[in-house]
């Protein structure tokens, strides 16, 4: 306080200052720019200040808000002044009968809060205009406590005739500011008062009144701002759909949010206050909730709520920690296990990524497949797909369970065939933590689990060792299932889909397949046929590879040449689809120019050719050479060609066309042997005469 106290002027002090006074508002002197000797330098700077605003030095000038902006104004500073009120009247019991009025103003110097205005002081106030809404800045009110302090941003005392204005020259003003937070002048508070009663402490009772309504605005300030985060939290956990429980030490619970009791399944209501053991009965859980001292990640647990109805739940911990490291609480975090697998499943990539749109062919058997293929995905029944490796088993599989209501489902694959015979059994079922040396300390869920709600694609199925196939049947039939080392059975919500390229009724008859089994998944059976058997969707297909790896290589391939188009459509694709597309990615990387040669095939196509005809022979002239690398794009009419044979026929007319029918000379451009041709010509039912009229013999 030692900068901000200020001893009372002396009267010989008074009579120096009232003089300097009367001749600077006079203008009988002119005062140097230093300020004169007897006059403190804030006070005569505050002079020089009124004077450049105009204000008259004989007379208060009323300024005071309409109602309506004194409303808006008291409403903007509404926690100022309810905060401000109760230290106002608190500092006037100090001053009460001393005719002291105490006043608060907000920034700009209008007066929101007054206390004190009884008897003659409150007549004298009201005279000059001390009222809710005045001014009480130095542009109206002159050089004053209240307005000079907020002029110079710290306290101030102004006695007598130190203030501006005459009428004030019989009192003594004593102001301080409240600054907000970030240190921003926001109020003021003034005691205004006789000068005859006035004493130097009143400053400092004023300043200690301004700080405890600055600590305490900050106080309500960081209240308001921890409830509105608290607020927010609350909001945020009563919208997650899992359980949160806090409990304390005792297991106490302190807090919870709405989806608690759904999680548990217990009664709605407000469990707060109730202990967690008499919630949940933990006797067969495999770990202890009170004994933690570490935060968990989905940790497993299977529990009996005070209904008597199991629990299989998935449940998180945060350990709240005093500044001494204690535990004070701990916060749960529970959700119902087959709800987070299915969320485990979708962030782990165990979704379908592929529909009908995408099975490519126009062959009967393709669009028989894609219609029936709708059909069951409107059924929740069990499917198998025969078929050999290669012709899209998988794609039809994903694609029934992206047209079903499963869709939003996991949809799990597993190759049966793949996985050593010991693990089969926890792949399909999983296992309870500690079954066995090695296991997941946590316990493992297994594919029936994980794909609850979804559809399980059990891929070549055939290869199944026959010992857990039984375990299979009894999983599908009951559609319950017993993890490794469990005691109670789970109830899962899975649809199958499998496949198989092997001979099951043969599989059956060699006691390598289980008949009941074969049987409960033949509810409906797709057969998807071979490439060679369906040699019109090779061009479509064909079609569909070179614009994806043109997109994926940034490349600007337009097809195939005649010739290397003729061994495509010659060869019999024991890899099915699968090697069709192996066969035009390795074209594609191969590639030199905008059409793919015989060149870019794989010499595995020729040798089979060659075994397959003896009589096929590559072009022996320079001229067959050329046309066998004429360029070929697919035309609109050949895209649009009900069979791929189109294809050649087309060829073999541009051929006979450009030699007038001649079939020897037709037969080097289409590079193919003479025999051949007349077996193609005669396949195609072509006139040659068509091609011969006219010409010269």
């Amino acid at each position: 306080m030692s900068d901000i106290a200020y001893e009372q002027p002396t009267k010989s002090g008074h009579k120096r200052i009232a003089e300097l006074w009367e001749k600077y508002v006079a203008g009988e002197e002119a005062f140097p720019d230093e300020t004169p000797e007897g006059v403190r330098a804030e006070i005569f700077e505050s002079w020089r200040r009124c004077k450049e605003l105009k204000v008259s030095p004989f007379e208060v000038v009323n300024t005071i808000l309409a109602d309506d902006d004194l409303e808006r104004m008291l409403a903007d500073n509404d926690v100022l002044v309810k905060t401000a009120h109760s230290y106002l009247e608190n500092l006037y019991t100090f001053l009460k009968g001393s005719h002291f009025v105490i006043a608060l103003t907000e920034r700009s110097g209008y007066v929101l809060d007054i206390v004190g205005l009884q008897g003659m002081i409150g007549e004298r106030a009201k005279k000059s205009a001390l009222v809710l809404g005045c001014g009480r800045s130095e542009a109206y009110a002159g050089t004053c406590g209240m307005g000079t302090c907020l002029a110079l941003e710290r306290p101030i005392q102004i006695w007598g005739v130190e203030h501006y204005i005459e009428p004030h020259h019989g009192y003594v003003c004593s102001a301080a500011p409240i600054r907000s937070k970030d240190g921003d002048i926001i109020a003021c508070i003034g005691v205004i008062g006789p000068q005859d009663n006035a004493t130097v402490h009143t400053l400092a009772m004023i300043c200690a009144a301004a700080d405890g309504i600055e600590k305490e605005l900050k106080m309500r300030l960081a209240y308001d701002e921890i409830r509105i985060l608290n607020d927010k939290l609350l909001s945020t956990l009563q919208s997650l759909s899992q359980g949160i429980v806090m409990i304390d030490n005792d297991g106490i619970v302190t807090q919870s949010n709405g989806n608690a009791c759904n999680v548990l399944k217990l009664p709605n209501g407000d469990i707060t206050g109730s202990n967690i053991k008499d919630l949940l009965d933990f006797s067969s859980s495999t770990f202890d909730i009170f004994s933690l001292n570490r935060n968990i990640w989905h940790k497993e647990m299977r529990v009996t709520n005070a209904m008597g109805i199991p629990l299989h739940l998935s449940i998180s911990s945060s350990i709240l920690k005093d500044e001494n490291g204690g535990k004070i609480s701990t916060l749960l975090v529970m959700e119902k296990r087959t709800r987070f697998n299915k969320a485990a499943t979708k962030v782990s990539g165990f979704t379908a990524k592929y529909n009908f749109d995408e099975i490519i062919g126009r062959s009967e058997a393709i669009n028989e497949i894609k219609q029936l293929g709708m059909l069951a995905a409107h059924s929740d029944s069990n499917v198998i797909i025969l078929g050999e490796s290669g012709t899209g088993k998988e794609l039809l599989a994903q694609s029934i369970h992206n047209a079903s209501t499963r869709h939003d489902g996991p949809f799990i694959a597993i190759n049966c065939g793949s996985l050593p015979r010991s693990l089969v059994e926890s792949e399909l079922f999983g296992y309870e933590p500690g079954s066995f040396t090695g296991s997941n300390k946590d316990g493992y869920p297994g594919k029936f689990e994980l794909a609850d709600g979804g559809t399980l694609f059990l891929d070549e199925i055939g290869d199944m060792p026959i010992d857990i196939q039984a375990t299979l049947l009894r999983a599908i039939q009951t559609k319950e299932i017993l993890r490794i080392g469990g005691k109670m059975p789970k109830h899962v919500d899975v649809r199958i889909i499998a496949a198989t390229n092997v001979n099951l009724a043969e599989h059956i008859e060699n006691k390598r397949f289980r008949k009941d089994l074969y049987y409960r998944l033949k509810v409906l059976t797709f057969y998807m046929p071979p490439l060679r058997s369906r040699r019109e969707d090779i061009l479509p297909l064909l079609e569909n590879f070179i614009e994806a790896y043109n997109r994926r290589m940034n490349l600007d391939v337009k097809g195939f040449t005649p010739a290397a188009m003729r061994h495509i459509m010659e060869f019999d694709w024991p890899g099915n689809v699968r090697e069709l597309e192996n066969m035009v990615e390795r074209a594609m990387n191969l590639a030199s120019g905008e059409y793919l040669t015989e060149r870019e095939l794989d010499p595995e196509m020729f040798a089979a050719g060659a075994a397959g005809d003896a009589n096929r022979c590559p072009p022996v002239n320079a001229r067959a050479q050329e046309h066998a690398h004429t360029p070929f794009a697919f035309s609109e009419t050949e895209r649009s060609a009900p069979t791929a044979n189109n294809l050649e026929e087309g060829a073999i007319r541009r051929a006979l066309s450009e030699v007038r029918g001649n079939v020897t000379k037709a037969a080097n451009i289409a590079g193919m042997p003479k025999r051949t041709l007349y077996r193609r010509i005669k396949q195609y039912k072509i006139n040659l005469s068509e091609f011969r009229a006219g010409s010269i013999c």
